[in-house]
């Protein structure tokens, strides 16, 4: 099973239910270890436990362009890093509603985070082989989540 950043706690969900079938899993950034989280994550908790519309309107920010391009270029060396995956993701956020649907997502993963204690006892109750690679200057999902893994 392959799981990436944002999206691994659905990869981890599906091998709870199954786990039968996983027998090996490579996780690029994907966390499910609260040193993980990097520190706009305790902004978000707040949100969580205060979702109004003034928290959820601070995230609109985080679809600006630049926003968008520093997750990609911070901390790598100038050049080196094509304009294909944040030109692609600067286009997705024209679409209607994009920024109401990312919000949302941003409101639920406190879900995610809920279970990242079942997610731990899933990995160590049925070992799979673990492969778990980490880009070092992911703000998001930080370093420290990967040791864990």
């Amino acid at each position: 099973m392959y799981v990436f950043d944002y999206g691994a706690p659905i990869g981890f969900r599906l091998a709870m239910r199954q786990p039968e079938r996983v027998l090996g899993i490579v996780s690029q950034n994907g966390n499910i270890y609260q040193e993980g989280l990097g520190p706009k994550w305790a902004e978000r908790a707040k949100y969580w436990a205060n979702p109004t519309p003034e928290p959820r309107a601070q995230y609109e920010s985080a679809f600006a362009p630049e926003t968008i391009k520093g997750q990609y270029l911070t901390g790598e060396k100038p050049g080196t890093v094509g304009p294909d995956g944040y030109s692609l993701d600067i286009a997705h956020t024209t679409e209607p509603g994009y920024a109401e649907r990312q919000d949302d997502l941003i409101f639920d993963y406190q879900t995610n985070v809920a279970l990242y204690p079942q997610f731990q006892d899933y990995v160590r109750q049925y070992q799979p082989e673990n492969l778990a690679a980490w880009g070092k200057n992911d703000p998001s999902f930080i370093y420290p989540g990967a040791p864990r893994s």
